[in-house]
């Protein structure tokens, strides 16, 4: 080894200096063996384990397929099946490159066993799960000196000289990051930086302890152990992000990370001797970068598959970075590993040394108050208080008007009074709040502390998570259908008698108003415009947007286009008469409970695009019956009882509310599980296919997630190619319980406009789509034992409008 720069002894290795005769000795073919053996070995383990947890990740996240979670168990395995071999081979060859390489990957196995509790929190838990992986490689440094300070190693080669060039590498790396993502909150993005500060730290240590970077090969510029300790460093590296890879960031952290062994070990031969761990920081920047980017600038579920695949989401455009960021790592790797003389700066070159990586630096403040998304975007919480008033009585007002505006005026008032004394605290604190009457909540911005402060307090009854979406770097595309308009009704309509009940009792929903609270409407098209109640007239009451404050109907996703249209599209719906009001409870998907919770009010007492719903609502231009193709599951932050007091009182105030059941029916019965299906007071709706059989996929009860045990679905329709409108003017024929749900909206709304008498009588209007729905004859699902009516699997039947509205008429 070259000369130390300081004259105090260094504790001799027990990976001793090998004289350069000796270290040009062949190694011999059985070492060779192991070690490529073990490098395939721990490639495989890594991947098979990443992919699993994955996968149970995504299915656990979409609610569509229910899976075990056991990541905690794949991650201990995986950690054992790396660290077990290595260690053994490592006691049988002793030459000392191979050794070590062999001895660093099973402590890479360690680091991953250690990583095994953070598998155990729920999967978007993001704060949680940092503290737990932070926590772990803690304990892994400390073993890891433990370790050392029994077997003390030989002093390591000075890199001081290499922070400039550090500097510049991380700057590089970071730069696509900041043009396509956002900070989470401070303390999202403080989670971040120690998390990636650590893994750095862990992984430099090891490689430093374990003699990987500190190998007589390499002092004495053999090329040949230099590629190879490359290669030795990018494994561990692979390994050990294994352990802090979840909740959908593994192909971006395995694109990203792994290859930065080759600038470490690059770096690690640069400059004289010094001191040991005097080039730990250069190496643990560096080591930290590929991981710190992504982490704080890319908010881990949005790299879910059900949220961000879609053209033009962030999945597609954080593996573009993600790819780009690879390929930074791998040239600046190779380029740096094929310059291995000492860089040795005078005074006045190290300052011009430090330029270009300032000047990057510089680069990315500009590019991110410019192309980027400057601020914090992390997450909320919802507060729900103990207070939720009983607005039943609203039943005996005598006229509907009156019975929705004493709904309406209670909930205000009662909120205004138990939300006084929280939200003086908040403003005082200055802390940004959104309060809600439907249920009585707030919605607010802060994190652990200020929920363990909330938590406190005696009027809150519980705090759920309201998770929020970064914004994206471009606009989303609008999604277009790809089929044209063929006239004449489709197998849907006639399924269900729609078309006789137009033809034979001239009922088409006339003054009936249907609200859609979806991904959105787009309001001029020819199927959905001369329905708009805003037609030719104002969008103040009948649209509202609360994620991108749209002033008129606009969809980006179809997914509201089109359930809409088959409520009430003028060639492709069952009541084509009726109107509609609109909100966008789900442009992108992921959605929370504030944002369904604003839709709902909106619904009951619209306002002004720019009003307060406290203030401005007005609940005589609501709407009469609501489509709700949509659900909130855990990983929105709703919990089975969130909207239980909101559908109460819409109950209350004759609001007929319609939500599909969902679409987890492969993971068998148990599977109406997400509000707002779930509760007695909503209408539920499962999906059938043209030849009369249930949907696979159409969700199917007792429920369970919130003790009740009620049959669910109440009634079945169609929701399999169902042919409908899309944005831009165009058609396409989707899946899903959310395409059955409208069939039924569509069906009250053709009740009420036959017989006004029923408008806000949800008992009687329950009771005759019940009575009148068609028998099931298909087949049923295993689990769906008892197949009386209503029974789990279909509730009713299949809904039958002709006979529904004929049941309508005659009642008085």
């Amino acid at each position: 080894m070259g000369v130390m720069n300081n004259t105090e002894p260094f504790p001799v290795s027990d990976n001793p200096v090998v004289p350069p005769a000796q270290s040009s000795k062949k190694s011999g073919c059985g070492s060779i063996f192991v070690y490529f053996l073990m490098f395939f070995w721990n490639t495989l383990v890594c991947l098979a384990a990443g992919q699993i947890i994955w996968v149970i990740e995504q299915g656990n996240f979409s609610g569509e397929v229910t899976l075990p979670n056991l990541r905690w168990l794949v991650m201990l395995v995986a950690g054992l099946l790396v660290g077990g071999p290595n260690l053994l081979f490592s006691h049988f060859i002793k030459r000392p490159g191979w050794h070590s390489a062999l001895r660093v990957w099973a402590w890479g196995g360690l680091f991953m066993a250690l990583m095994t509790p953070s598998y155990l929190v729920f999967v978007t838990d993001f704060q949680a799960t940092m503290l737990l992986k932070i926590a772990a490689a803690g304990v892994y440094l400390l073993i890891l000196l433990a370790w050392n300070s029994r077997h003390q190693k030989a002093a390591l080669p000075n890199a001081k000289n290499s922070l400039w060039l550090v500097l510049a590498l991380t700057g590089i790396i970071g730069l696509p990051w900041i043009w396509v993502g956002a900070l989470g909150s401070v303390i999202d993005t403080l989670l971040a930086l120690i998390l990636a500060f650590i893994f750095g730290l862990s992984a430099s240590l090891t490689l430093e302890l374990t003699g990987v970077v500190n190998n007589p090969e390499i002092t004495d510029k053999s090329p040949r152990w230099l590629w190879l300790n490359a290669l030795t460093s990018t494994t561990l590296l692979g390994i050990m992000v294994s352990g802090i890879a979840q909740s959908g960031s593994q192909p971006v952290l395995y694109l990203c990370v792994p290859l930065i062994g080759l600038s470490a070990t690059a770096i690690s031969t640069i400059g004289g001797a010094s001191a040991p761990g005097s080039r730990r920081l250069p190496l643990t920047l560096l080591i930290a970068a590929p991981v710190f980017w992504p982490l704080a600038l890319v908010d881990p579920d949005e790299l879910m598959v059900v949220i961000s695949s879609s053209e033009g989401d962030l999945l597609p455009t954080v593996l573009t970075v993600s790819l780009i960021s690879m390929l930074i790592v791998l040239i600046s790797g190779l380029a740096l590993l094929s310059f291995q003389r000492p860089i040795r700066h005078t005074s006045r070159k190290t300052i011009l040394a430090w330029l270009p990586g300032l000047l990057i630096w510089a680069g990315m403040v500009v590019v991110y108050l410019t192309l980027g998304r400057p601020g914090l975007y992390g997450e909320r919480l919802f507060v729900i208080l103990k207070d939720q008033p009983d607005v039943s009585a609203a039943r005996q007002e005598p006229t509907y008007n009156q019975r929705r505006d004493f709904v309406y005026r209670t909930l205000v008032s009662e909120a205004d009074r138990s939300q006084s004394d929280i939200r003086q605290s908040l403003d005082r604190l200055g802390i940004k709040y959104q309060p809600y009457y439907l249920v009585n909540a707030l919605e607010v911005d802060g994190g652990p502390l200020l929920k363990a402060w909330l938590a406190t307090r005696p009027e809150v009854d519980r705090i759920l998570a309201s998770p929020h979406l970064r914004p994206l770097p471009e606009t989303l595309p609008v999604s277009s259908g790809n089929m044209a308009l063929t006239y004449g009704h489709s197998w849907n309509l006639e399924m269900i008698h729609a078309d006789k009940v137009w033809q034979e009792l001239d009922v088409t929903g006339k003054g009936v108003i249907v609200g859609q609270s979806d991904s959105g409407v787009q309001g001029d098209h020819p199927e959905l415009a001369v329905a708009y109640h805003g037609f030719n007239g104002s969008d103040d009451f009948n649209w509202f947007d609360p994620w991108y404050h749209t002033s008129k109907p606009t969809d980006l996703g179809g997914h509201g286009t089109h359930t809409l249209g088959t409520i009430l599209g003028k060639n492709v719906g069952v009541a084509p008469g009726a109107q509609w009001i609109g909100c966008a409870n789900l442009a992108r998907n992921l959605g929370n409970p504030a944002l369904y919770l604003d839709c709902m009010q909106f619904m009951l007492a619209p306002f002004p695009q720019n009003g307060d719903p406290f203030k401005d609502g007005d609940s005589a231009r609501g709407a009469m019956v609501l489509n709700d193709s949509w659900g909130c599951p855990d990983v929105e932050g709703c919990d089975a009882n969130v909207f239980q007091p909101a559908v109460k009182a819409l109950q209350s105030a004759g609001v007929f509310v319609v939500a599909s059941a969902g679409n987890g029916g492969m993971g068998g019965c148990s599977t109406v599980e997400d509000p707002i299906a779930l509760y007695g007071e909503v209408y539920s709706v499962g999906a059938v296919d043209i030849d009369g059989d249930l949907a696979e996929f159409s969700s199917k009860g007792p429920v369970t997630a919130d003790g009740s045990g009620r049959v669910k679905p109440d009634i079945i329709a169609p929701g399999v190619d169902v042919f409908s409108s899309m944005p831009n003017g165009t058609y396409a024929s989707n899946s899903g319980t959310s395409m059955a749900g409208p069939h039924v909206v569509g069906v009250v709304a053709l009740m009420w406009s036959a017989n006004p008498h029923l408008i806000g009588d949800i008992e009687r209007t329950t009771r005759i789509l019940n009575e009148t729905a068609q028998p099931y004859e298909g087949y049923y699902p295993v689990c769906v034992s008892d197949q009386a009516s209503p029974n789990n699997g279909v509730g009713y039947g299949i809904v039958d409008a002709y006979a529904a509205v004929k049941a309508a008429l005659a009642e008085k």
